[in-house]
């Protein structure tokens, strides 16, 4: 196994937020919901992406906006329009002075937006990862990565957008896999691109030494290696891997080794319920102590502790970190949640959302 198919092996959506979203311009969306990661595709009409800090960037369509949280960031019709949608942590949608716009802007199941016919048709969909490999995942990405349409040339577009608007039995895991394959091929296509500034560890598969004890570490982790055996493996001695190692990838082979076992006990933590004892042993530790003093000296919590927070239920209808309004899950209508509110709440809010929504649509570009 290569390291990037262990690293792509990771992500799993798990009730991610899926949603097509169709705009008249003007518009403005800023996203500062603090989701660890999301993509945005564009089906038709032009947009521009711009994190903080950053410069605008134009999104057209065919082409896939990668952004890595938590940091904010915005998409537009123009880099000169300010934003008229602010989206908060567990999906508070909001006009930039705190209007509430959730009910506005639902246009039916996991659809939202201004104008049902609005010529700006994205696909979003967010991730809520908080495994160890997303954060290997995560640390190789840039803010904003963008996916020329040309580099990609996948009918997972196409797929995912006529699948996230039904309402069937299992729909979720269906949108769920086909979010996982459209990261892992948008993924791809970005590392194989000259200018993409890869990661080390991608760069140093096609050294003749490296690349062979790569391989080996992803494909046995458990395995109690050392410097020494690694090197009498790829044919190499202990003291040119070491230095290699660490030149082309970032760090030791033994920290590098550490990193996998670790990443590979978080993904056992939270996706099954085996002990822990059966956990150390599967990622190459001797006792379920040793595996916990190195998880708790990575992690900053218990093996235990990240297994219950991993599998905590999310809030009906409000999956954290997803880029919609609120009650927007991927399972169903969005703003379904609103029905818990009593009918004059619900009246008097829908009353402030649409004339937040008309004086959107007749504000003019800065």
């Amino acid at each position: 196994m290569d390291a990037l198919t262990d690293l792509l092996d990771g992500p799993r959506a798990r009730g991610a937020f899926l949603l097509r979203a169709s705009l008249s311009p003007p518009w403005s969306i800023r996203v500062q919901d603090e989701a660890p990661l999301t993509l945005v595709s564009m089906v038709s009409d032009d947009a521009w992406a711009t994190v903080d800090g950053g410069e605008p960037r134009r999104v057209s369509p065919g082409d896939i906006a990668i952004f890595r949280g938590p940091a904010p960031y915005t998409v537009a019709d123009s880099p000169g329009t300010e934003p008229q949608i602010v989206i908060h942590p567990e999906q508070r949608c909001t006009a930039p002075d705190g209007t509430s716009l959730s009910g506005a802007m639902d246009l039916g199941v996991r659809a939202w937006g201004n104008d049902p016919d609005g010529p700006a048709v994205m696909l979003i969909g967010t991730y809520r990862m908080r495994g160890a490999v997303t954060r290997r995942l995560l640390a190789a990405l840039p803010p904003l990565a963008i996916v020329r349409g040309e580099d990609f040339g996948s009918p997972l577009t196409r797929l995912l957008g006529e699948e996230v608007g039904r309402d069937e039995p299992g729909q979720e895991i269906v949108l769920d896999r086909l979010l996982d394959l459209l990261l892992i091929g948008a993924l791809r296509a970005w590392f194989s691109r000259p200018d993409a500034r890869a990661p080390g560890w991608y760069r140093a598969h096609g050294d003749p030494v490296v690349g062979p004890a790569l391989r080996l570490l992803h494909d046995d982790p458990a395995r109690p290696w050392t410097v020494a055996g690694l090197a009498a493996e790829v044919g190499a001695s202990r003291a040119a891997l070491a230095q290699r190692f660490t030149k082309l990838v970032g760090e030791p082979p033994m920290a590098y080794l550490t990193g996998i076992r670790l990443a590979q006990a978080a993904d056992l933590l939270r996706e099954s319920d085996a002990t822990l004892e059966a956990v150390a042993r599967r990622v190459g530790y001797g006792n379920a102590f040793a595996l916990s003093t190195a998880f708790k000296r990575e992690h900053g919590v218990s093996p235990q502790e990240y297994r219950t927070r991993a599998n905590a239920p999310a809030v009906p209808g409000a999956p954290a970190g997803a880029p919609g309004p609120a009650g927007a899950g991927s399972g169903g209508r969005a703003g379904a949640s609103r029905d818990q509110r009593s009918p004059r709440s619900v009246g008097s809010a829908r009353t402030a959302e649409s004339s937040a929504v008309s004086g959107m649509k007749g504000t003019t570009k800065a």
